[in-house]
C-alpha cells in the first residue's frame, strides 16, 4: 500500500475530480427523466435558487438570515456545552467523590439521544431560542465532558506529586497542571462536540423553530419546493465542512505547539 503523501496540486486534482463526478451523476440522473425534476431538480436550478434566496426572502428571511439565525442558536448551545462540560470534566478527573457522584447521571443522560429532547424543549420553550439551545447543548455537552475528563485522568502522575511535595494548593494546581495537560484533549473534545451540536441544530430547527436553516427547508417541504430544500441541504452541509476545517486546523495547532513544548523540556 502506497501512503505516500499526496501533494497539494494532486490534493486538488482528486477533489476537483470526486466533485465533478458526483455533479455529473446529479445532473445526468435528474435530466434522464428517471426521477421528476419537481423531486430532483438538477444543480443549476439549485444553484440559480441559490442566487434567488440570497436576496429573496422565504419563510419570512433570505438564506443569509436564516444562516445567521441558525448561527447564533449554534454558538449558544456550543458555548454553553464548553463552559459547563469542560469545568466538570477537569473536577471529575479531579475529585474521585465528584466523579462518584455524578458519573452514574451522566452514563444515564448522554446516551438519550439530542433529538429525543425535541419533545421536552418544545414544551418548554416552543419555538424560541431557547429549545433549539437546549436541544443543541445536549449534542455537545457530553464530548466536553468526557474529553476533558479523559484528559484529566491521564495527567502525568509525577506533576501532580511534584505539585503536592512543593505545597500546592488544589486551584492552582487545576488551572497551572491540570488544564495545560488535558488541553490536547479539551481541544479534541471540543471539534467532537462542535461537529454533534451543529447536527443537533438542524434537528432542532426541523421542530422547534421558527426561523433558521432547518424552518426554512420544513417550510420549502410543504410547499414541494424542492430546490429550497436542497439549498438547506447544502448551506448545513457547507457550514458544518468549514466548521470542522477551522477546528482541525486548531487542534493540529495545539498539538504541534504541545509537541515543541514536550520536546523542549
Amino acid at each position: 500500500m502506497n501512503d505516500a503523501p499526496l501533494t497539494l496540486s494532486q490534493r486538488i486534482l482528486y477533489a476537483g475530480l470526486g466533485l465533478g463526478l458526483f455533479f455529473g451523476l446529479w445532473a445526468g440522473l435528474s435530466g434522464s427523466g428517471l426521477v421528476p425534476r419537481q423531486f430532483l431538480p438538477g444543480p443549476l436550478d439549485v444553484l440559480d435558487r441559490m442566487m434567488q434566496l440570497m436576496t429573496t426572502p422565504f419563510a419570512g428571511a433570505t438564506l443569509p438570515v436564516h444562516v445567521a439565525s441558525s448561527f447564533e442558536r449554534y454558538i449558544y448551545g456550543v458555548g454553553l456545552a464548553m463552559l459547563i462540560g469542560v469545568p466538570i470534566g477537569l473536577m471529575m478527573g479531579w475529585f474521585r467523590l465528584l466523579d462518584d457522584i455524578v458519573t452514574p447521571i451522566f452514563d444515564m443522560l448522554r446516551f438519550i439521544a439530542p433529538i429525543a429532547w425535541v419533545p421536552f424543549a418544545a414544551l418548554w420553550f416552543g419555538t424560541g431560542i431557547g429549545g433549539p439551545v437546549m436541544i443543541i447543548f445536549a449534542g455537545a455537552f457530553p464530548p466536553c465532558l468526557i474529553n476533558a475528563y479523559r484528559g484529566a485522568r491521564f495527567v502525568e502522575p509525577r506533576l501532580i506529586e511534584a505539585a503536592r511535595m512543593l505545597g500546592t494548593g488544589n486551584t492552582r494546581t487545576i488551572l497551572e497542571i491540570l488544564l495545560p495537560a488535558a488541553f490536547p484533549s479539551i481541544v479534541a473534545g471540543l471539534r467532537v462536540a462542535a461537529g454533534l451540536g451543529w447536527q443537533s441544530l438542524v434537528g432542532a430547527e426541523l421542530i422547534v423553530a421558527a426561523a433558521g436553516v432547518g424552518f426554512m427547508m420544513v417550510q420549502a417541504q410543504a410547499n414541494v419546493a424542492t430546490p429550497t430544500v436542497m439549498v438547506g441541504m447544502i448551506a448545513i452541509g457547507v457550514i458544518g465542512m468549514a466548521i470542522d476545517v477551522l477546528l482541525r486546523q486548531g487542534e493540529a495547532i495545539v498539538l504541534r505547539r504541545r509537541g515543541l513544548q514536550m520536546s523542549g523540556r
